[in-house]
């Protein structure tokens, strides 16, 4: 993997990460359903700025719009709803845990659709940094808190595997910045249904929690999920994805210097133990980067 590529992919973990203390902040103002709109009419808004700054194409080809309809409603709608939802009763440590089986699910994913499957030492490191996730969640003692609406953010890591894969046929053919652009507004379109009592929700909801949806809309989704295209245009998505074990590491750091949570003995264990799994992964299937433009 290029440098290039694992510095996006350094910088994806970080706004990935932050996301979530965000989206606890948003709920205490919002609805998930009305959270999940404005995050993506926010992404969608920010999207036509940065297009017209780096002068790529506005609107994608009258074939494609179908795909990226689609593409948006399983890889953000689908994904955003099961998280938001499930976050009103799950905790942030085990909603760390349930998403962290996307790398796995999306090895899977993509060795069904597409034949590229990950070595046996990939499996290794997705296991190991599986099983440091799972300390992480020990250490912050969230086992005890699974709700039933636990299915749901499962539900948005099956999501996230189908997203990684079947994106990247139309990466060959548009910019990351354009596809993921296209992609946030096709998965805008349905969330419209829960504009009903949208405007009234951003009057009563408190500042902190609408600078939340501002900062979910342009951070971890258009600036993220750009880098996330970026990423899966020169690299396989099993490997891209096995990086999301990294977000529960981040997450606590941030919670860390951000709400003054301090981790604990078995929390920093679990982080040592996900980086190292990462690592396995990374050695398990080099390749030598495809060109690719930045954006």
């Amino acid at each position: 993997m290029s440098p290039g590529t694992l510095v996006a992919l350094g910088f994806l973990v970080v706004l990935w990460a932050s996301a979530f203390p965000a989206i606890k902040i948003g709920l205490e103002g919002y609805g998930p359903a009305h959270l999940t709109l404005l995050r993506h009419a926010v992404a969608s808004l920010a999207f036509v700025p940065f297009l017209l700054a780096f002068r790529r194409r506005m609107w994608p080809d009258r074939r494609d719009v179908p795909a990226f309809v689609g593409l948006g409603v399983v890889g953000m709608s689908t994904y955003h709803l099961g998280l938001n939802f499930g976050e009103v009763h799950v905790s942030a440590g085990a909603t760390s845990l349930i998403i962290a089986t996307a790398p796995a699910i999306t090895a899977l994913v993509a060795w069904w659709l597409t034949g590229d499957r990950l070595p046996a030492l990939g499996w290794v490191g997705s296991a190991v940094s599986f099983a440091g996730v799972a300390l992480i969640v020990l250490g912050d003692g969230a086992v005890g808190r699974i709700h039933p609406a636990a299915g749901l953010i499962l539900v948005s890591a099956f999501a996230t595997a189908f997203f990684a894969v079947l994106q990247r046929p139309m990466l060959l053919r548009y910019r990351p910045l354009e596809v993921t652009a296209f992609v946030t507004w096709g998965a805008t379109l349905p969330l419209l249904a829960f504009a009903p009592g949208v405007a009234t929700a951003a009057l009563d909801a408190p500042a902190a929690s609408t600078l939340a949806v501002v900062h979910l809309g342009v951070v971890p989704s258009a600036i993220a999920y750009t880098l996330f295209a970026v990423a899966l245009s020169r690299a396989p998505a099993p490997i891209v994805t096995s990086f999301l074990y990294l977000v529960p590491v981040v997450a606590l750091l941030l919670s860390w210097w951000w709400l003054g949570e301090v981790p604990s003995s078995l929390t920093v264990v679990g982080g040592a133990v996900a980086v190292a799994g990462l690592v396995l992964v990374q050695r398990s299937k080099r390749r030598p980067p495809r060109p690719a433009p930045l954006l």
